[in-house]
Order: C-alpha cells, then sequence, then structure tokens
C-alpha cells in the first residue's frame, strides 16, 4: 500500500514514515504523546509512542508518561489505516481501548493514508417498516435530559414505549428502558402534580387509581427523579390512614436497545435481549459480535426480582412513609468489557449540585434583559436555560460539546451547532469555541464516499448507536452537508469579530484555509464554480445535502424534482461570504494578503456568476438551485432570506427578495415558510415543504436588518414572539405553515425536536437584530429598530472586545416607507 500499512502487517515503515508526512497536515494543537499497543495473534502488544507537538511528529518513547494509550488488535490497525474502518465506529463497537485524551488520536487521523472506504461489509440487516405511532405525542409527555441521555415520559412518569414513539431513556443514541411502569396494588397512577425542577429534574404528585379518587385517596406518591451520569429516581409512598395498610409496589421494566434514527425513521430492527439477575440488581443485555450494551437496575430497598421488573411488599404505619431509591447505569461495554466512561479523560463524577451549578453559572453571565414585551422576556429566559444544558461529554469526557435537540438530535451536529453559536455570540460565546474546537479536530482528512468525507470538509453528524458501530450507515463521522463547511469559516470569523480572540483564529488558520480549499474543489465536482449537493441516499429516499433535505424539499414549481448534483441557492451565499471573511482573516491575522486578494476575487467572480445563473427575470427573484446542466429549479423558499444574510443579493434587488418573502406565499403570519403555497409540493405539515422553522426565520430577520429593512425585520420578529407565547416561549424546532389567518395559535408537529437549539438561540439573534448590535472596532454599536408592540428593551453587559457595554432600545413607529403594505 503506497505510504501506508501493508495488510501482512509491517508496522515499522508506516510509523517510521509518519515525522517525514506530517508537515503541513498537522495543526498546532492539541499536543501530547500517544502509546499504541497493537496485539498480534500471538497475544503479545507491539507498542509504538507517537508524539504530536506544534504540527510536528517524533516516533519513539520520551520518557514521560502517554497522554493517550489505544489498544487494539494489529488487524484492527491495519483495516484502519486502509480505510476499511473508522475510528469512531470502532471504539462504539468494542473493538479498541482507548484511555486519556481521544482528542490526540483525533489529531493523529490525519496522518492516515487518504484513500479510504469504510462502508460495512454487509448489507444493513433485515428491519421492519411502521408507519403508524402510538397516540401520544411530545406535548402530551414530560422530558428530562443531561448531556445526551434523556427520558421521555408520559406525565405520570410512566414508560411504555412503541416502535416509532419516543418514550424511554435513551444514551448515546440508543434506548435503554422502553417500559418504566409503576402501579400500586396493581393500579395505575395518575397526575395531580408535575414540577419540572431543572432540564435534569422532574417531580411528580401522584394517586392510585382513577384522578377522580383522589379527593377522597388516603395514598399518594410522589416520583422525584434526576439525571446525571445515570439515571436514579426515589419513589416515595404516603400513607394517611389511621391504620397500617400493607402495599404492594410493581416495577415493570424492560428495554428493546432500539435507536434514535430507527425511531424517527419508523424503522424496526430485531433484537434479542436477554436478561440476568445478578443478587440485587436486574440486568438487561443485548450483544451484537463485539458490541454490548446493558442495562442496570437496582434499589436501596429489598424488592423481589424477576426477569421483568422489581416487585415491593411493604406494610405502611398509620401516616408513615415508605421509599426506595433507583437507579439505572447504561453501560456501553469496550474491548475491555470495561464502559467508556471508565477510561477516558473525565470530567470526574459530579453530584446534581455540581450538575445545577454548571448550569447556573453559564446562565448567570448571560447579559441581564430588561423589557416592557412579556413574550421576549420569557423566551429569552428559556432560550438561555435550554442552551446552557444542551451540552454533552462526548467520547472524550474532557469538554462539554455543544448538542441540538430532544428527542431526535441529542447528538453533535455540525451545521446546527455552528447555527445556534452565531446566534448567541453576543450572549454566550463559549458556545462558538466548544463548536469550533470539536468541528476543527474531526475535520475531513480522507476520501470515503461512504461518509462523505473529503480532505478539509466539516463534519455534519456523529452518532453513537448500533448501525454507526457496525458501518451499516454513516452516523459515527457522516459528512454528508454542502453547507457546513462554509459556516464554519463564517463562525470562526464572527466569532473574532466579537470577542477579539486573535489566538484561536491563529490557532485554526490550518483547517479554515483547508475548509475553503474544500470550497473551491472537491466541493465543485463541475468546475462551474459552484458548491454542489450531491445525491445522498436514506430509507425514505434521495436526499440533498443542505438543511432542507427532505426527498421534495428542492424542486420546480410545477412539483419536479431536480436531477443531481443540485447547486442550492443559500449555500452559494454561505460560500461567498466565507471567502470574503478569510480574506479578511488572512490580511489581519494570518500575514497573507496576498491570499486574501485571491479570495476576494473569487468572491466578487461568485457573485457575478450567481446573479447571471440564478436570477429569473420574470419572477423577479432567485432559483432555489440548479441543475448540472444549468436549468433552473424555480420553486420559492424562505432561503431566499439567506441570500441576505449572505450579502450575496445586490441592493437593487434586495426588495424585490423581501416582497418574495412577506408575499401570500411564502408569508404565513407567524414566519416565512420553507416552499411556497402553491407550488405543487407545498404541504404546510411537510418539513421541509411548507412547515416554519424559527431558526431559519431568525437568520431571515438579520438578512433584512443588514440591508436596512428594519420594518420587515421587526415584522417577522414579532411573529416569531407571537408564536413562541403559545409554546411557553420555548419554540420546537418548526411548526406547521398554516396561514395565520386560518389557524389562531401556531399548529406544532407531534414529534419534532424540542428544546432544538437553533430555536433556543432565535430569541437571543431577535435581540440582536432589534436593537442593531454590532461590533466596530473595539465598541459596540447600538442602532435600535424595536416596533412600538414590543416598548424598551434594555440589555445590560453585553459582553465583547470592547469588554462590557448596555444597549437600550424603545419601540417607535417606523417612518420608512414599508416594501409590503
Amino acid at each position: 500500500m503506497d505510504g501506508g500499512v501493508a495488510v501482512d502487517g509491517r508496522l515499522d515503515a508506516f510509523f517510521a514514515g509518519l515525522a517525514q508526512a506530517a508537515p503541513g497536515r498537522l495543526p498546532t494543537q492539541p499536543a501530547g504523546t500517544i502509546r499504541f499497543d497493537l496485539v498480534g495473534a500471538g497475544g503479545e502488544p507491539v507498542v509504538f509512542w507517537v508524539t504530536l507537538a506544534d504540527g510536528q511528529v517524533q516516533v519513539g518513547p520520551t520518557g514521560r508518561d502517554p497522554d493517550c494509550v489505544v489498544e487494539m488488535e494489529r488487524t484492527a490497525f491495519e483495516r484502519l489505516c486502509l480505510g476499511a474502518d473508522h475510528l469512531v465506529a470502532m471504539l462504539i463497537r468494542g473493538i479498541v481501548s482507548i484511555e486519556g485524551d481521544l482528542s490526540l488520536l483525533l489529531v493523529f487521523r490525519r496522518l492516515l493514508p487518504p484513500a479510504a472506504d469504510s462502508s460495512g461489509p454487509a448489507p444493513l440487516e433485515e428491519v421492519s417498516r411502521h408507519t403508524a405511532r402510538a397516540p401520544i405525542a411530545l406535548h402530551d409527555a414530560t422530558s428530562a435530559f443531561f448531556g445526551n441521555m434523556f427520558l421521555i415520559s408520559s406525565r405520570n412518569g410512566d414508560v411504555e414505549a412503541a416502535p416509532t414513539t419516543p418514550l424511554g431513556l435513551f444514551y448515546f443514541d440508543t434506548r435503554f428502558l422502553s417500559t418504566w411502569h409503576l402501579t400500586v396494588d396493581g393500579e395505575r397512577l395518575a397526575v395531580l402534580s408535575i414540577d419540572e425542577v431543572h432540564s435534569y429534574e422532574v417531580k411528580f404528585g401522584l394517586v392510585p387509581g382513577q384522578p377522580t379518587h383522589y379527593v377522597s385517596t388516603t395514598t399518594s406518591i410522589l416520583r422525584h427523579r434526576w439525571l446525571g451520569e445515570s439515571f436514579e429516581e426515589h419513589v416515595t409512598l404516603f400513607n394517611y390512614a389511621p391504620e397500617p395498610v400493607r402495599y404492594t409496589i410493581r416495577l415493570e421494566v424492560g428495554s428493546d436497545f432500539a435507536e434514535v434514527a430507527e425511531i424517527r425513521d419508523g424503522f424496526c430492527r430485531h433484537r434479542d435481549v436477554t436478561t440476568t439477575i445478578d443478587h440485587d440488581s436486574l440486568r438487561l443485555h443485548y450483544r451484537r459480535r463485539t458490541l454490548h450494551r446493558e442495562t442496570v437496575i437496582t434499589s436501596s430497598e429489598p424488592a423481589t426480582i424477576d426477569a421483568r421488573g422489581l416487585t415491593f411488599t411493604v406494610t405502611v404505619a398509620p401516616h408513615g412513609t415508605w421509599s426506595t431509591r433507583l437507579r439505572v447505569l447504561t453501560l456501553v461495554r469496550d474491548l475491555r468489557r470495561r464502559d467508556l466512561r471508565e477510561r477516558l479523560t473525565s470530567s470526574a463524577h459530579r453530584s446534581r449540585r455540581e450538575i445545577g451549578r454548571e448550569i447556573e453559572e453559564t446562565v448567570a453571565v448571560a447579559p441581564r434583559l430588561t423589557t416592557d414585551h412579556q413574550p421576549l422576556s420569557e423566551a429569552y429566559r428559556r432560550g438561555v436555560d435550554d442552551l446552557a444544558a444542551l451540552y454533552y461529554q462526548g467520547l472524550n469526557f474532557r469538554d462539554r460539546l455543544p448538542t441540538t435537540g430532544l428527542p431526535w438530535s441529542m447528538t453533535l451536529l455540525g451545521r446546527e451547532s455552528i447555527v445556534s453559536s452565531l446566534q448567541v455570540l453576543p450572549f454566550l460565546p463559549h458556545r462558538a469555541v466548544t463548536t469550533l474546537r470539536i468541528l476543527a479536530l474531526s475535520q475531513g482528512a480522507r476520501m470515503d464516499p461512504f461518509r462523505g468525507e473529503q480532505p478539509g470538509r466539516i463534519l455534519q453528524e456523529s452518532r453513537y448507536g448500533e448501525s454507526a458501530a457496525f458501518n451499516d450507515s454513516p452516523g459515527a463521522a457522516d459528512f454528508s452537508a454542502a453547507d457546513t463547511t462554509a459556516l464554519f469559516v463564517i463562525l470562526l470569523d464572527e466569532y473574532e469579530r466579537w470577542t477579539g480572540d486573535a489566538a484561536l483564529v491563529r490557532a485554526y488558520e490550518l483547517e479554515a484555509r483547508a475548509a475553503v480549499a474544500w470550497l473551491d474543489t472537491h466541493a465543485d465536482p463541475t468546475g462551474t464554480g459552484y458548491v454542489w449537493s450531491t445525491r445522498r441516499q436514506t430509507p425514505t429516499g434521495p436526499v440533498n445535502e443542505s438543511w432542507r433535505s427532505s426527498p421534495a424539499s428542492v424542486c420546480f414549481r410545477d412539483g419536479r424534482l431536480p436531477t443531481f448534483p443540485q447547486a442550492i441557492c443559500e449555500i452559494q451565499g454561505y460560500a461567498y461570504d466565507a471567502r470574503l471573511r478569510a480574506a479578511r482573516l488572512a490580511r489581519r491575522f494570518w500575514g497573507d494578503p496576498a491570499y486574501a486578494d485571491h479570495l476576494e476575487r473569487e468572491a466578487a467572480a461568485l457573485r457575478q456568476r450567481f446573479h447571471r445563473d440564478f436570477w429569473i427575470p420574470e419572477r423577479s427573484c432567485y432559483a432555489l438551485a440548479l441543475q448540472a446542466d444549468g436549468k433552473q429549479a424555480d420553486g420559492s423558499s424562505s432561503t431566499l432570506g439567506h441570500l441576505l444574510w449572505s450579502g450575496i443579493v445586490p441592493p437593487e434587488r434586495a426588495a424585490a427578495v423581501v416582497r418574495h418573502l412577506f408575499g401570500p406565499a411564502l408569508w404565513s403570519g407567524w414566519g416565512v415558510r420553507t416552499l411556497a403555497h402553491g407550488d405543487w409540493q407545498y404541504n404546510p405539515l411537510g418539513h421541509h415543504t411548507g412547515a416554519v422553522w424559527p431558526w431559519d426565520n431568525s437568520i431571515i430577520a438579520w438578512g433584512l436588518r443588514r440591508y436596512g429593512f428594519r420594518r420587515e425585520a421587526a415584522q417577522l420578529s414579532v411573529a416569531l414572539l407571537d408564536a413562541a407565547r403559545h409554546f411557553q416561549g420555548r419554540l420546537p424546532a418548526f411548526f406547521a405553515g398554516y396561514d395565520r389567518t386560518t389557524t389562531e395559535v401556531p399548529v406544532p408537529h407531534s414529534f419534532t425536536d424540542s428544546p432544538y437549539a437553533p430555536s433556543a438561540g432565535v430569541p437571543l439573534l431577535l435581540l440582536r437584530v432589534l436593537l442593531g448590535l454590532e461590533p466596530y472596532a473595539d465598541h459596540l454599536a447600538v442602532d435600535a429598530g424595536v416596533p412600538e408592540e414590543i416598548g424598551t428593551i434594555e440589555l445590560r453587559d453585553v459582553r465583547g472586545r470592547w469588554g462590557y457595554a448596555d444597549a437600550l432600545g424603545r419601540g417607535r413607529p417606523f417612518r420608512d416607507r414599508p416594501v409590503m403594505a
């Protein structure tokens, strides 16, 4: 194999050549030493030491303890180097053991030979398709989450999950509990009260029997649950009778170990789950070759344990209580049969108090808002709280990484993390730091068509479920997004504009240049100067690589679907903006004015080419996409507003774009639809073919403000805040695109993500838009455009390169003539 590891295991040559291969391929950070223990057929390991520092490699012992120890079979390492497997998939499949700092191994990955094909060795196992969902929606359920562990239950705290209903206890994209059903003397429990104390803690006040019986009942139950490194639930039974009462308390337990993606897409794979009873614990196991998932349930009080649950038979004194503490461990076993959390560099075991303090400290540093407008105040508070909680430890357990949403997106999604980071820069700038760090670490370095990985391309999705582990799907490291790479560069520049953190911009120069190089090369297979989205096959059909990735979301007005590849309009705007921003960074921080000049010329050429090819003169708007033959897909979408945000629209054409956004076909009254009413594929309930996405609309509002359309930006902001009021301040990922004159309230979808980080960021970005907040040199510029109905907005302690500043805006009538009557 050219430059790599031969199949016969000649490892010495590979490691000896690393020092020569390293220049220009490695970032300067992180730095440290990796020890590889590669075990051969005889069981004895061959040991190699690799030290990474300042973009260079040293091979051989250093006399210091390693920062990362990697143990695997020699044949497994050869498969990794040959590109036949992926590091993260191997880790969650349990064939590699890593102790210490995983980030070093992610950097080492850049030194592997560039050719790869890590698709699974066999087709996906037979699955069943389910089209009907159980009769419960998320607004009828109660949830708690911490990191990427979350629990969704019915309102009395029980879990009785169906194949396509996301009830249960989930961790690492897997349902570890699908049944958690508590009864007292055979009776179900009825709800008296629910107290959502924190995002990770809930209390239920309950009585046995029908709700109408609680007036005269002498028995009540309190379920107090919280999530952290495990799931714990305290069950307390109160007996208010004047005599002792004997109770039989039964907890039914079960797990199907289903994946989140299966439940979302309506697929169900059969799994053989085994049960063992080990002293005082009930253990549920699922194994597939080397993969081993285990749920362990224990109780602080004696119980009779069987394969389906725990039974407590107790006598409670008059006016007495009985309680037990139930604990559930979710274990992901590795090569050594240990849990992942036992071996990677961890932020130690944290108590509930420590977990709560961490979230409270994040909330405390956000700017303080005072406003006359209650919906804005409520949405801001809810958004900051959710964003503070939407983090997880990831595989490395070193830094808290941004997670996206519950239930479908409790993991790293590149685009969504970038968007939420952009939205909250004036409020929670650290979210951008963690997003940039993990995306830089996982940036594409190989040519792997199965995952869409290409050198310089930015990761879109990282999953930890079974299909990702066995490469049945590319989820362990999925690069199939055409927009994240440009957005990464945009976030890096915008972060520096707000914070003045020049050191971070210099630290990610290699990654930013590689991202721009991807735009110029692999992103443009046709050589036409555009970023092209290729065809990606999913269980529901072929989709494009934009955020609107439903099968029919990019279309002609008459319903026809364009051929692949597709040049989608808003992605060209992102690429234009990314080049201009990279030029600024190159000129100011990287000491490369010639590169900056080149990027600015490329951006100008792209803008001119875009107007020539995408503009539809007879409709005075831009096409949704181009086919490779240049034919325009003439559907209308909310993404027209993203063109304003990116700045690719000439000022003389901006008003025409705004007229389309606020025309009756796209404007619902609650926001701008993802597809125009009147287009053949339009459906107000369609995820990307008519629904309203709040984050999408917040970007539109930002673009409107950029082009001076204050009135329209305010109109859109007020509509979104009105919608938030109907969701108790927490905007979901999307809601139906029915016209506001038809429905007096925004119509929710049953199973959309909520909380959802890009929606939680909406009220924060709207504040920036309404107050006209922009960094200007080392000062905060404030140019408020607040409508009368919102009244006064006062934002204190806005952090940035200026230190701290306050911003004030008072609601006034707009004097400029509106674009739309």
